[in-house]
């Protein structure tokens, strides 16, 4: 397919393309939020999205699953594809693209100045398909913080870079919205590390699926309590608009009902169902027109490329580029839109309260306080240096979790430390839970071993552990450990100094797998885990 410039159509449509602040040195005016619209920074006039998810084997609908395999394609640091690339998204009126995953040690700026000289932004995920908060097992650790940071410190210098997402679609079912206090937290330091860094503000916000027995719940929680724990920004992945739909039909009416008084902008972060073949995109002249548009600020088309999921807006062989079907009529439909704007300077949002936390019900399990503790690599190495009894070097990492499972059920007071199970304000997360996953096992043996202090087995764990010369409060470390506790199981109220440099890898945490259980035992149930844990072979150890 030939190539194309940049279209006068990108200059004559409607004030939203607002081209004239545009740099060709790859800069462009950087967007900021105001009430629950995004506006350009410079003339304040309102920017509705007009994007395309741009990832390519970025997995079903742009979910990835925390612990598989942590290989993608960076779409942002190649720049002969983003130069074959950027004149598809031009015709489609582009203003947006998502990337779902991008390698922080890679040079992005061919890319991203290229998509600035042509107007187009970029909301970026900040997890990867082997890093990030998993639905069933959430966790927010050190290496996941090293991981949000690292994509923060690579791309806050490009000013056309809009927003970053915590999160996608991690509570996607009553069962598992306790991973909600993950990215809440998750929400909480990232938006603490920008500050800090006196970076330029950038909003941090979360990209939900459409699930109709938490939809509520979830928007609320993650728009509740102070804001420095909560969201700027709401995307909404939502598929229910399907061939010959309706504003009423497809939902989209309730959906403008449930956000008219959200404080933060909402947008589509992911649209376009495909059930019904070749997609009209009908469903475009109602996002952009009344009344969506004085709610939502536009939307994602998912997806550029396409794959087995069959979402695809092109087909690319190489450097050769097809349009589908679908591309055509995208670009008819939003050639015809212009939403009715407002200008900064005139707008004055009377919607700036946050909404109120929901409460633990039948389906829903995250509390609102306390949250995850603050990552903080120094606090796990000074809990290290304290330990004299320790997993050995040579225990393979799969082993990790028979380990977890026989101390935590034997003595569950000895992973009070590295409790990451919180669904009410009578227990606490652990201090130590955001640690590796070596840190945390290191913590667990240490606690077991010292409550069995008459045995003089109690650090052999047959054979996978080993004692080491501990040092009662190692140098810098006696404030942290102070508030941390000796059962870890205090408030750390000291702030990390350390950001993606400061991560506490370790092999463990570098395969995502390993969790903590949660065990909460009676007499009988304590009976029934030896007698399963003993037909696994994990009862190895019973002192």
């Amino acid at each position: 397919m030939r190539g194309f410039g940049v279209t006068s159509t990108l200059l004559a449509t409607a004030a939203y393309f607002a081209s004239s602040v545009l740099a060709q040195s790859g800069s462009v005016d950087p967007l900021v939020i105001k009430g629950s619209k995004f506006f350009y920074k410079t003339n304040g006039t309102q920017f509705f999205i007009r994007g395309v998810a741009y990832q390519q084997d970025a997995g079903g609908n742009g979910t990835v699953e925390s612990g598989g395999d942590n290989s993608y394609i960076d779409p942002l640091s190649d720049g002969t594809i983003c130069a074959r690339d950027i004149p598809y998204l031009q015709q489609l009126h582009t203003n947006v693209i998502r990337v779902y995953a991008v390698d922080p040690t890679k040079d992005h700026s061919a890319c991203m100045s290229m998509l600035a000289n042509a107007g187009i932004y970029v909301i970026s995920d900040l997890s990867s398909p082997g890093l990030s908060i998993n639905s069933n097992a959430p966790q927010w650790t050190d290496d996941l913080y090293a991981r949000y940071t690292s994509v923060v410190d690579a791309l806050q210098n490009y000013t056309n870079v809009m927003g970053f997402f915590a999160g996608n679609e991690v509570s996607n079912a009553p069962n598992n919205t306790a991973a909600s206090a993950f990215v809440k937290a998750a929400v909480r330091d990232t938006k603490a590390y920008i500050k800090n860094k006196n970076y330029r503000t950038i909003g941090v916000g979360y990209a939900t699926a459409d699930v109709s027995q938490i939809r509520e719940q979830l928007a609320d929680y993650l728009n509740c309590g102070d804001p420095s724990v909560s969201i700027d920004f709401w995307g909404y992945n939502i598929y229910s608009w399907c061939g010959d739909s309706s504003y009423t039909a497809s939902g989209y009416s309730e959906r403008v009902a449930e956000f008219q008084n959200y404080s933060v902008p909402t947008f589509f972060a992911e649209y376009g169902c495909n059930t019904q073949g070749t997609r009209t995109f009908q469903e475009v002249g109602t996002l952009y027109g009344q009344p969506m548009a004085d709610v939502f600020s536009g939307g994602i088309v998912y997806m550029y490329y396409q794959e087995t999921n069959n979402f695809g807006l092109v087909s690319v062989d190489g450097s050769s580029v097809s349009k589908m079907p679908d591309f055509t009529n995208l670009e008819t439909a939003l050639a015809k839109v212009t939403p009715s704007s407002v200008n900064s300077n005139s707008y004055n949002p009377t919607n700036t309260a946050l909404q109120a936390c929901p409460t633990v019900d039948s389906n829903w399990d995250a509390v609102a306080s306390p949250l995850p503790p603050v990552p903080n690599s120094e606090l796990c190495g000074c809990m290290q240096q304290t330990l004299s009894c320790v997993v050995k070097s040579s225990v393979n990492v799969d082993d990790y979790q028979d380990l977890f499972n026989y101390i935590c059920g034997h003595d569950a007071s000895a992973c009070d430390g590295i409790n990451t199970n919180l669904t009410s304000t009578d227990n606490s997360f652990g201090a130590y839970g955001m640690c590796n996953a070596t840190q945390q096992l290191n913590f667990a043996i240490n606690q077991y071993a010292q409550s069995q202090k008459s045995n003089t087995d109690a650090c052999d764990f047959s054979g996978s552990a080993t004692s080491q010369q501990a040092t009662a409060t190692p140098s810098g470390c006696g404030t942290l450990l102070q508030q941390a506790g000796t059962a870890g199981t205090g408030t750390v109220t000291s702030a990390p100094t350390g950001g993606s440099g400061g991560s506490s890898t370790s092999k463990a945490a570098a395969s995502g797998m390993v969790t903590v259980p949660s065990f909460d035992f009676g007499l009988l149930n304590l009976g029934i885990y030896f007698a399963c844990a003993m037909f696994s072979g994990a009862a190895m150890i019973l002192l």
